[in-house]
């Protein structure tokens, strides 16, 4: 019985801490104002036929926070490239010099950081929501133990207590991810 509460409380503490780290990943990949080559990360590339992330065909590089710069290891990749950087649909506009990919990253305008934030927030929301289906799963699972009626209220009430201390992480990382973006 020991067994079964130790697993419902682990996997359930293991599920809610991914969504902290899904939401870190994609919030990543939120810019803000800075150029990072983790913008270009989900760029995919057809590399001989077969769809292959950008860092595993190219050196991705920032020389300065407004640029950044894809030296492919085969020149022959340039135009695979620049093709995967508007499949991508990241907004970006690649340039090439024979050499190697450069992307300007624009400032960003008042408008377009009001939107980051709400694609932000929309992040944080699912994550929210993710863990509170994580919390519901596990006050299931305890409602199906064979165990006394208080020990169900206590576990309840651990199963809560980790589902806050998620939720005002997840704030914490929305608003300094939110402060970033509107930062000038």
């Amino acid at each position: 019985m020991e067994e079964e509460i130790k697993f419902i409380l682990d996997s359930t503490q293991e599920a809610m801490s991914n969504a902290l780290v899904h939401l870190e990943k994609k919030l990543v990949n939120i810019r803000a104002g800075k150029a990072s080559p983790a913008m270009v990360a989900g760029v995919m590339v057809d590399y001989y036929g077969s769809p292959t992330p950008l860092g595993q065909v190219a050196n991705v590089s920032t020389p300065d926070g407004m640029t950044i710069s894809i030296q492919p290891w085969e020149k022959g990749l340039i135009p695979e490239i620049e093709k995967g950087i508007h499949t991508a649909n990241i907004g970006f506009n690649p340039m090439n010099n024979g050499e190697s990919v450069i992307i300007n990253v624009p400032p960003l305008t008042e408008e377009r950081r009001i939107e980051l934030t709400k694609q932000a927030k929309h992040e944080a929301e699912e994550s929210k929501i993710g863990v509170r289906n994580d919390r519901k799963n596990a006050n299931n699972d305890i409602k199906d133990l064979d165990v006394s009626d208080d020990m169900k209220k206590n576990l309840e009430i651990d199963i809560q207590n980790m589902t806050d201390t998620h939720i005002s992480r997840i704030e914490e990382i929305m608003t300094n991810k939110e402060k970033e973006i509107m930062t000038v």
